[in-house]
């Protein structure tokens, strides 16, 4: 019985941090719709322009980096005061093919920099960069990025306020409708940026720069003590320490950054592991600072919620393993009806957060009913796919926390869109499965189990719960097979 106790209330915790998570999701989601209520002010351009570095960080990218030198290329800026520097680590053909394309401009101001060892990965890159940059207000793009030839124009203006350290803008995505898996990262990234960043914006609490396709004032960076590469976010660590010294962060949706999704689960992995065990460095290294620091009250909190919301992966691992416990001790009632229905006061919380991404879903959508038949399946695919990260998704939070470091693993990028690619091609796919895919197989497995044992035992109230993870942990399990399988 003790054991079942413990089980319990592991559960209940798991739930409570879900419930407690979703409150302050529920809070951002208010603020977005103000926000969007009070519509969008810009500022008049500036009638003097600033000199402006773009860098472009780049290592081992055969694929797109060509596509990203003639997008750069056109930026609509006078040349005498714009310097773009191509960040080159690469240790493969990507070295020659750059030095090639960029003699298609001699007409542009490009700075190559290459450096013969990646100390300090993207961060070391940045760095170095900055050291020689010629420019005020320093522009990243990553190099699956197709920046907005009149980005500078739309962005400098925002920076006559002094205090302004950096604009970001919204990530769109050039691949969204490739397949299910690139549709639903897109279902996730337009939650963030639209809902979490507007609503944390409108508030003026902490916001990110996302890593890419955003500008920041040099000044800032040097202010805040530069890039540190100490966790695997670089950027939401450099967010952090700006804001701490008084740094304003500005978010404008409706300026757009197309970019690339992964097509593939091993490539999803990849940057779900960087980002989420490296917001988990970044929760160890700040969350003492903001808190003791002199912030407001709901800063405090979203800078909370904020830095710990991987953790929600943790908290859904924990749940969904001791749910398997709790349905069994309701079946031989040892657990009180009643307190089932207390307990489904906390479903409330995952209405929260469905709602969270059904409004960022429909945002600026025109036709309706086609999107309410595309929220209809997404929703709950992306919620189950979600639950079926949840393990991957652990470990990286746990290691994060724990203080375990490991290099920075970039996400490869495919270029499928563009036809000249083909996925089977690609140099930079992992061939070798890690123990975690066959742990997710395993799980898929158990949780079909439940799934027959709730029919047979005509409990339902965890059958939608458990339907969602044999799903999840099944889909994550056979397209990450298949995706480590397509290098042999």
């Amino acid at each position: 019985m003790l054991l079942l106790y413990i089980l319990v209330g592991v559960y209940s915790l798991g739930m409570l941090f879900i419930f407690f998570y979703s409150l302050a999701q529920g809070h951002l989601l208010f603020h977005f719709i103000k926000a969007r209520g009070e519509g969008i002010k810009t500022p008049e351009p500036l009638s003097e322009l600033p000199p402006v570095t773009i860098q472009l960080p780049i290592f081992n990218e055969l694929y797109v980096t060509e596509r990203l030198i003639e997008a750069v290329a056109k930026i609509n800026y006078p040349n005498e005061l714009l310097e773009i520097q191509v960040l080159d680590d690469s240790t493969d053909k990507t070295v020659d093919l750059i030095k090639e394309k960029l003699k298609d401009f001699p007409e542009v101001n490009f700075q190559y920099i290459h450096r013969e060892n990646r100390q300090g990965f993207k961060a070391g890159a940045l760095k170095e960069g900055l050291e020689v940059a010629q420019g005020e207000f320093i522009a990243i793009f990553d190099s699956d990025f197709i920046p907005d030839p009149d980005f500078l124009q739309k962005t400098l203006p925002y920076f006559t306020n002094d205090k302004v350290g950096m604009v970001q803008t919204r990530w769109t995505h050039l691949n969204r409708n490739y397949s299910i898996l690139t549709r639903l990262q897109a279902f996730a990234l337009d939650a963030h940026f639209l809902v979490e960043q507007m609503g944390r914006s409108h508030q003026s609490a902490f916001i990110n720069f996302n890593g890419t396709g955003g500008i920041w004032r040099k000044e800032c960076i040097l202010d805040a003590g530069n890039w540190h590469s100490d966790t695997l976010t670089e950027d939401l660590d450099l967010s952090y320490r700006a804001q701490k010294k008084g740094w304003k962060f500005v978010y404008r949706p409706e300026i757009e950054s197309p970019a690339e999704l992964p097509p593939i689960m091993s490539a999803v992995k990849s940057q779900q592991f960087r980002w989420t065990k490296g917001g988990a460095e970044c929760a160890s290294k700040h969350i003492g600072s903001v808190l003791g620091g002199d912030f407001p009250f709901h800063t405090k909190v979203h800078a909370l919620a904020h830095l710990f919301n991987s953790s929600i992966f943790i908290a859904i691992l924990l749940v969904s393993l001791t749910s398997i416990a709790v349905w069994w001790a309701g079946v031989l009632g040892l657990i009180p009806e009643g307190l089932f229905k207390i307990a489904s006061i906390f479903m409330i919380g995952f209405v929260i957060i469905a709602g969270v991404y059904l409004v960022s879903f429909f945002y600026g959508r025109r036709n309706f009913f086609q999107s309410l038949f595309g929220a209809f399946w997404q929703l709950p695919l992306f919620l189950s796919v979600s639950m079926g990260l949840a393990l991957h998704n652990a470990q990286a939070v746990w290691e994060g926390l724990s203080g375990k470091k490991s290099p920075f693993v970039r996400t490869p990028k495919f270029n499928l869109e563009g036809g000249k690619v083909r996925l089977r091609t690609n140099k930079y796919l992992p061939s070798k499965i890690p123990v975690t895919t066959w742990f997710e197989g395993l799980l898929m497995l158990v949780f079909i189990v439940m799934v027959g044992l709730n029919i047979w035992a005509g409990t339902y109230a965890m059958l939608p719960f458990h339907l969602m993870l044999a799903v999840g942990y099944g889909l994550v399990f056979i397209t990450s097979f298949q995706s480590y399988g397509l290098s042999k």
